[in-house]
């Protein structure tokens, strides 16, 4: 399976391909910027030894299975028409924007109104016919990603197309620690991308990782 994480420069995308890259999954790194793209594959390699290459935005999602978005709000839909010529039936769109009121030169603290709803359902009207969008990854701390060792975490998982939810989920499960959670239709990504400004407002006051576990569920919810 090829992933490709667009924005995969930056802190998520990076430590995405790292977790991937290193259980054996083949990550194309992608970026506006071709060289930087390459330059930041060279080194989650050297840390990985796994199968890591960068290239331009378009050129890593052509031959990707899914495609995982991890650049800030006020870049997505800019990013989403840009990619828009070669996304084609078959793939996977993985949305982990978080409308964050940052920004627009807010707080990080608080989101912005979006007009569908949430980041994700923007995604899907932005995307060709055909492609699925699934809301992913939002509350999983960067920093945590890029340590070693397990992740106190589960990952909420939204999609109109459950087909596709369930491999992101089994995508998710292969991050040592993350359990993966059913979190319904698309337009519950609304509630779960406010959900990361709280634990951003946590991590602020308490210098910490905070993450979410949902508890109290039987353990064939967590996909185990």
């Amino acid at each position: 399976m090829t992933i490709a994480i667009v924005g995969g420069t930056g802190p998520e995308g990076s430590a995405l391909a790292l977790r991937w890259g290193g259980g054996g999954e083949e990550i194309v790194i992608g970026s506006r910027d071709a060289g930087r793209a390459s330059r930041t594959a060279a080194e989650v390699q050297q840390k990985t030894g796994g199968k890591i290459s960068g290239a331009e935005n378009r050129a890593a999602c052509q031959s990707a299975e899914i495609v995982v978005l991890t650049v800030p709000f006020q870049a997505q839909a800019e990013t989403l028409k840009h990619l828009k010529p070669v996304l084609h039936p078959g793939q996977i769109l993985v949305d982990a924007t978080v409308p964050l009121a940052a920004s627009v030169g807010g707080r990080a603290t608080r989101t912005l109104g979006v007009w569908q709803g949430s980041a994700a359902e923007q995604a899907a009207e932005l995307v060709p016919s055909g492609i699925p969008v699934v809301a992913a990854f939002h509350n999983i701390s960067a920093e945590l990603l890029h340590r070693d060792g397990e992740i106190d975490c589960d990952v909420i998982v939204c999609s109109d197309d459950h087909e596709a939810a369930a491999r992101i989920r089994k995508l998710a499960r292969k991050i040592p620690g993350v359990r993966a959670l059913d979190g319904g239709k698309l337009e519950n990504a609304r509630l779960v991308e406010q959900l990361t400004a709280l634990l951003i407002g946590f991590n602020i006051r308490h210098k910490g990782t905070a993450g979410l576990r949902i508890t109290g569920l039987p353990p064939e919810a967590y996909d185990i």
